[in-house]
């Protein structure tokens, strides 16, 4: 990465990897840290928070003895796109109620930690507002967002 980010350097890794990803049509491993370090000019640590970020997603796991792998079929948009896109899929309008983080993480096969993440980024660009003792609401609905 030439510069730091606001964002996250490892969140911009992980987006180079998930597109990257998206690219490849067969199952197969991912290069090695070190090789993925000098890919993106970024330390280890870094590379390593953006293999978890991916693997809390379920687009990629760790295979012992192998490296981190690809997971190929089911929904392939990060997990920020899919609980956003969850306000059209599931009817919401402003106001009403968003899924519990018990709900999500079933929903999305993903960790507390994850979905947490993802919820905060949604309360931050003003999507959902959450009400002490009453959970989140929709405060406002997304744009829509042209798919390749």
């Amino acid at each position: 990465m030439p510069q730091g980010s606001p964002r996250g350097t490892y969140l911009q890794v992980s987006e180079a990897l998930r597109q990257q990803l998206e690219l490849q049509d067969a199952d197969g491993t991912l290069p090695s840290e070190a090789a993925l370090m000098r890919a993106h000019g970024v330390s280890r640590n870094t590379v390593r928070r953006a293999l978890k970020v991916l693997e809390a997603e379920g687009v990629v796991e760790s295979a012992p003895g192998v490296g981190w792998r690809a997971l190929r079929g089911g929904d392939r948009r990060s997990l920020t796109q899919r609980m956003t896109d969850l306000i059209a899929e599931d009817s919401l309008t402003v106001g009403d109620a968003y899924p519990s983080e018990a709900r999500l993480c079933e929903r999305f096969a993903s960790s507390r930690t994850a979905v947490r993440r993802v919820l905060a980024q949604m309360e931050g660009n003003g999507l959902l507002a959450t009400v002490h003792g009453k959970g989140r609401t929709v405060r406002a609905l997304p744009t829509p967002t042209v798919r390749p």
